[in-house]
């Protein structure tokens, strides 16, 4: 079989949101596990996960269980997202696994009412192929044990070992074997913390590292195997700038989706893969992008590491500690390249509508024109700069309308956020291109 397809209904998954299943000393114990579940438009995620492991205390975890069971039974079908808890696993314990066995087990008992809501389990710890197979071997038992159908319960891992990390360049010529059921498998998510002390990895500060090269490999394993990739846990959350930065930089590698401790990560995680309402443009500031004010259709720099003075016919441009004399010609060449264009969905849209067009009139690529005015220490300066569209540049620059289609496809509970965000006309329009 062809694995680069998608194997599950959602393309994307851009929420990945954590929450204890029961807590000791409260009332009632599954007190979070029903606030979640009660989340609706950007506060609710793509995927929730009940977390028996790591969120909850080792006693609490056979409660956990059950709370799951009762809370899912209750309130899962009207959740938008979708349902994966997850489950104690030890790739190095046979112990652990029986009992997250054992809890898949009492979570899936169709007589609690809740699997016909459960989409799937999230396995941590794992280790090599032979210890997925093991999970997606227990995953068949439950399967069979309650009479449901072979791999209709999606099975993705959290990937914090090194072997996790070489295990996932074999699973492309593993998914589809007669051997297992590989084929339920839905999510690689990392998981920095554990994956930190399995390398015995050490800071000054004894803060994570990035492992920037563990996030690639895993978005490419997941596009190798038409699976989803997700970033680990951002544990400082008030570091709402951090979130956003570490969201850019995993989005230029292809993992769209994130880890979320709270709704206030969810909100911004489920907004980040979204074009923005407006385009805007960025200056390369000495080594660091930042955004232009637009005011009147001029594009402001207003900080303090780029200069520019006109003095008879030519420029002084000043950036960082080096200055350059420049004609004006030569002046517009630096600032387009110094520039960069931020589209909005609006603009995406025109932009793809556009080049259908050409090639519905039999054209096989045409020159996109960006033009603006920059202004600097008030010297203004007229920019622009041609991009040539392909078909090849069309796909690329369909996947964040693929996305945002996929979005409202699946959760029809942020459309009214989508429509007030971007206005119903841009929304039905996205809706319309590329199809």
């Amino acid at each position: 079989m062809s694995v680069d397809k998608r194997l599950h209904e959602r393309k994307f998954v851009r929420t990945f949101f954590t929450t204890p299943t029961a807590e000791q000393g409260e009332d009632d114990s599954a007190k979070k596990l029903r606030s979640a579940i009660g989340l609706r438009g950007m506060q609710a995620p793509d995927v929730w996960v009940p977390d028996n492991e790591d969120a909850t205390a080792p006693n609490m975890r056979d409660e956990g269980a059950e709370n799951i069971a009762d809370v899912v039974a209750e309130d899962g079908e009207e959740f938008p997202g979708e349902i994966h808890p997850r489950v104690v696993w030890h790739r190095d314990s046979p112990q652990t696994r029986y009992k997250g066995f054992q809890h898949m087990l009492e979570i899936a008992d169709p007589e609690n009412g809740a699997v016909e809501n459960i989409d799937g389990f999230v396995i941590p710890e794992v280790g090599d192929l032979d210890d997925w197979k093991k999970a997606d071997e227990f995953m068949t038992i439950v399967e069979n044990e309650y009479g449901l159908e072979e791999g209709s319960l999606a099975m993705s891992v959290i990937i914090e070992s090194g072997t996790a990390e070489l295990e996932m360049g074999r699973l492309r010529d593993e998914i589809g074997k007669p051997s297992n059921n590989l084929e339920r498998m839905f999510l690689l998510v990392d998981g920095e913390v554990d994956y930190t002390k399995d390398m015995r990895a050490i800071t000054p500060t004894g803060a994570l590292p990035e492992w920037k090269e563990l996030r690639h490999n895993t978005s490419r394993a997941a596009s190798a195997a038409g699976l989803i990739a997700v970033d680990g846990p951002f544990d400082d959350i008030r570091d709402v700038a951090g979130y956003r930065q570490r969201m850019t930089e995993n989005q230029a590698m292809g993992q769209l989706g994130i880890w979320s401790l709270t709704p206030g990560q969810v909100v911004e995680a489920n907004k980040a893969p979204l074009p923005p309402k407006e385009g805007y443009w960025l200056i390369d500031e000495d080594g660091e992008e930042v955004e232009l004010d637009a005011e009147d259709g001029v594009q402001q720099y207003v900080g303090d590491k780029i200069s520019l003075e006109a003095d008879g016919d030519e420029y002084h441009l000043t950036v960082g500690n080096d200055t350059q004399v420049l004609s004006h010609d030569e002046l517009q060449t630096e600032l387009v390249d110094l520039t960069a264009y931020v589209p909005s969905l609006d603009d995406i849209v025109d932009s793809m509508e556009e080049f259908e067009a050409a090639k519905e009139a039999g054209k096989g690529a045409i020159a996109m024109t960006r033009a603006t005015t920059v202004s600097i220490d008030g010297v203004e300066v007229d920019i622009s700069s041609d991009r040539m569209w392909d078909e090849a540049t069309y796909q690329a620059l369909q996947t964040p309308i693929t996305l945002f289609q996929d979005v409202y496809d699946n959760r029809p509970d942020q459309h009214d956020d989508l429509a007030e965000l971007y206005g119903e006309d841009v929304v039905n329009r996205a809706n319309e291109v590329g199809n």
